[in-house]
């Protein structure tokens, strides 16, 4: 069996092109650095890729929940942290930090997601074998 990494780090090196006009990381990137934390995750723990090209279902984000806690500067080293901290029937939720080089919290977030029918554009629950998956992967 695949080793899964239940949590997941992201290392991310702030740019210039991603500061606002007060010198510290924009919020609208902090969305970014999440997604990309997300999509690692994915990717760590095994998930195919493919999953949802090879059916009418996908996820899609209802609610996303930011702490900004610290500024972060041109040139910091940040971590963004992924993990799955709860599912439901329909919808799971994942936990995601945002740490500097120094160790202090400088956001985090709760996003929630829901399983989607392309077609009936409607949420439908999670199938039995991706919920086969994930449910191993749950830190709450």
């Amino acid at each position: 069996m695949e080793t899964q990494a239940v949590i997941t780090t992201l290392d991310i090196e702030v740019r210039s092109t991603e500061l606002d006009a007060l010198g510290h990381v924009n919020n609208a990137k902090y969305m970014e650095y999440l997604e990309w934390s997300r999509f690692e995750w994915v990717k760590q723990n095994g998930i195919p890729l493919d999953f949802f090209g090879k059916s009418r279902l996908s996820t899609v984000l209802v609610n996303v929940n930011i702490n900004f806690r610290r500024e972060a500067h041109l040139g910091d080293r940040l971590g963004v942290r992924t993990w799955l901290a709860e599912m439901g029937r329909s919808s799971f939720r994942i936990g995601q930090e945002i740490v500097n080089q120094r160790g202090e919290r400088v956001a985090d977030a709760t996003v929630t997601s829901v399983m989607f029918d392309t077609t009936t554009r409607a949420s439908v629950y999670i199938p039995d074998d991706l919920r086969q998956r994930l449910e191993p992967l749950v830190r709450g």
